[in-house]
């Protein structure tokens, strides 16, 4: 039972950081003044919080760690990747092509992580 409710919980944050995500690119993109709304700021970082424990709570259920089974770090460094990258993106970089860059890049690691959880294999079940 627990199991299914954090599951649950962690694929409908995985669902709300993409669409906050590609919103706040949005934003980046086409209007950089609604980066500063209040909720713009707030809601992804709770939101994420949530995901993150939820994750953790996951990998305490079916207890499997990262460094241990290697999707696991797999998704781990991806997240890692994402997480640099989205900042860049959405806030640090110096230019709009940099920021472009580190938003498709960001977008691509992104689908990595997604595709290593879905099929519990770094290389994706290729090799």
């Amino acid at each position: 039972m627990l199991y299914v409710a954090l599951k649950h919980l962690h694929l409908t944050t995985v669902a709300i950081t993409i669409v906050l995500f590609l919103f706040r690119a949005t934003l980046m993109l086409w209007w950089s003044k609604g980066l500063r709304w209040r909720w713009v700021r707030i809601v992804p970082h709770v939101n994420d919080t949530l995901l993150l424990l939820s994750g953790i709570g996951l990998m305490l259920q079916i207890q499997q760690y990262p460094f241990v089974q290697h999707w696991l770090t797999a998704k781990l460094l991806a997240l890692l990747a994402y997480i640099l990258l989205g900042t860049v993106a959405i806030k640090r970089g110096r230019s709009r092509r940099i920021r472009i860059q580190a938003l498709i890049a960001a977008l691509l690691s992104l689908g990595y992580l997604i595709a290593v959880a879905r099929t519990h294999s770094p290389t994706l079940g290729l090799f």
